[in-house]
């Protein structure tokens, strides 16, 4: 007869809780079959049988058990023993991580959880409470919940500063009515802003590096993310290695990403590998915008439109731990100078 014993599945547990048996006492099971589910003070963890044989109870659900403990053993029918009754009386539901988890994620209260009348909450229940009570409001989008991720994320792991600086637009906006003849492509401020800041990437390539814990990665060419919203959610391609493509060819592929966000037909490369990235705030009568740094970049610069007259306020927010503010200004003083100097 062979007998199932609890592993050291946690070192700081002394005892786990037998929360359910997955094959019920005298069933048929095989040696990788999953039979019972013990939470530790961090998981539920599923344990296989061991052996093959006729699985007998030796402790019952709900009850507490130690590590080495035998709470069952598989071997032939006539083995059996009686399970033996653990119980915590009178105690609060025990609730399993993955459904506190689930819990915590949909905002369940207490008495909704309690009101589920089961003496071990596991994540199936929570489900079920879930659908029996949908929360109110509107359910995200697919796109909004990723959008709301990467938000979460930057705020969680990106100390973030910003620095805005006014710059006249009025040559840049001359510039692009110009231009937009000339090479029969539309030329706007998200043209000339990539345009810009790509040609920074020598100067300063620290803005344009990948933060470590440890260290910083550099980029040996601006791959510049272009935020993009035109109804269908918002998307951020790329313009890859953006120094070396004439203005024609940036405004070539801009439009080619606006086509494609129309319809959310983006191919996997167009929407990977960002190391800077311009976001675009130039409608609405937006003066000033503070953009959130993505993960995985140091710098957001966010473009807004001219309010009164050609004056902007241009604004850079960056990873304080790669960029300090002396730097973040140098930065902005060159791209204004080289914005206002367009002809």
């Amino acid at each position: 007869m062979a007998e199932l014993r609890v592993p050291k599945l946690n070192n700081n547990d002394t005892e786990y809780l037998v929360v359910e048996w997955l094959a019920p006492d005298g069933a048929e099971v095989g040696e990788e079959d999953p039979v019972v589910v013990v939470e530790t003070s961090k998981a539920a963890e599923e344990l296989p049988a061991g052996a093959s044989g006729a699985l007998r109870h030796v402790v019952g659900a709900g009850a507490w058990c130690r590590p080495d403990e035998v709470i069952a053993t598989i071997g032939a029918p006539a083995e059996a023993v009686v399970p033996r009754e653990h119980t915590h009386e009178g105690a609060e539901p025990l609730v399993t991580a993955p459904a506190q988890a689930l819990i915590d994620e949909l905002g369940l209260t207490p008495e909704q959880v309690r009101g589920l009348g089961v003496a071990v909450v596991r994540r199936a229940d929570v489900e079920r409470l879930a659908t029996a009570h949908p929360p109110a409001g509107i359910e995200l989008s697919r796109g909004q919940r990723a959008v709301a991720r990467t938000v979460a994320l930057s705020h969680r792991t990106v100390p973030a500063a910003y620095l805005a600086v006014r710059m006249d637009l009025g040559p840049a906006l001359d510039y692009a009515r110009a231009r937009t003849k000339e090479i029969r492509r539309p030329v706007g401020l998200a043209e000339i802003f990539v345009q810009a800041v790509a040609g920074l990437h020598a100067r300063f390539p620290l803005f344009f590096a990948t933060p470590g814990d440890t260290h910083a990665t550099m980029s040996d060419k601006p791959d510049i993310g272009v935020t993009l919203d035109l109804g269908n959610g918002l998307y951020v391609p790329v313009i890859h290695d953006a120094a070396a493509r004439t203005l024609k060819e940036i405004a070539a592929t801009l439009m080619r990403h606006r086509l494609a966000a129309t319809s959310g037909e983006f191919k996997e490369a167009d929407l990977t590998g960002a190391n800077f990235v311009v976001t675009l705030h130039t409608e609405g009568g937006v003066v000033l915008a503070i953009p959130l740094v993505f993960p995985g970049t140091a710098c957001a610069l966010a473009v807004t439109s001219p309010g009164d007259g050609t004056p902007a306020d241009i604004g850079l927010a960056y990873d304080h731990r790669l960029i300090n503010g002396r730097d973040a200004a140098l930065f902005m003083s060159a791209l204004k100078e080289s914005v206002e100097e367009l002809r």
